[in-house]
C-alpha cells in the first residue's frame, strides 16, 4: 500500500527552516528600507537645494525662503512623511543656509540620525547624530 502526503515531523521541520531563513532575511530587509529612505530623503534635499538657488536668481538672495515655499510641504519623502526638513536656524540667512532633515519619531527613521545640507553643498550624515554642526567639506551622506 502506497500512502501519498507528508509526515508531521516533515511539516515540523519545513516550518523551523522557513522561520530561521525568515529570522535572518527580515533585519537585513528592515536595514535596506532604512537606507532608502535615507536616500530618498537626500534626493528631495538636493532637490530643495536647486529650489534654493532658482529663489536666490529671482530674488537677489536667500531671506525670506521657506522649505513649505520652495517645496509645497514640510515632510519627506512626498507621500510618506518619515523626516520633517525645515532650516537651522528657522530663519534664512540672506547669503547662508543649512537644511536639516529630521527622523520623525516613530517610524523606521526614528533613530537614524539628521540629514543636513548646506548652501555650500556641504552633506552631514551620521547614524543617531541629532544635530549639524560638523557639516564640513570632507563630511558626507555614507556615515564616514
Amino acid at each position: 500500500m502506497v500512502k501519498n502526503g507528508f509526515t508531521l515531523i516533515e511539516l515540523m521541520i519545513v516550518v523551523a527552516i522557513i522561520g530561521i531563513l525568515a529570522a535572518i532575511a527580515y533585519p537585513s530587509y528592515t536595514q535596506y528600507k532604512i537606507r532608502s529612505n535615507r536616500a530618498d530623503a537626500q534626493s528631495e534635499l538636493m532637490f530643495i537645494a536647486q529650489r534654493m538657488t532658482e529663489y536666490k536668481g529671482v530674488n537677489g538672495s536667500f531671506e525670506g525662503a521657506s522649505v513649505q515655499q520652495l517645496y509645497g510641504q514640510t515632510t519627506t519623502p512626498k507621500g510618506e512623511a518619515l523626516y520633517d526638513v525645515s532650516f537651522d536656524p528657522i530663519l534664512v540667512d540672506a547669503s547662508k543656509w543649512v537644511l536639516v532633515a529630521k527622523p520623525k519619531p516613530n517610524t523606521i527613521q526614528k533613530d537614524n540620525g539628521w540629514l543636513c545640507l548646506n548652501y555650500k553643498s556641504e552633506r552631514l550624515w551620521v547614524k543617531g547624530q541629532n544635530s549639524c554642526n560638523n557639516i564640513s567639506p570632507t563630511s558626507n551622506w555614507d556615515g564616514r
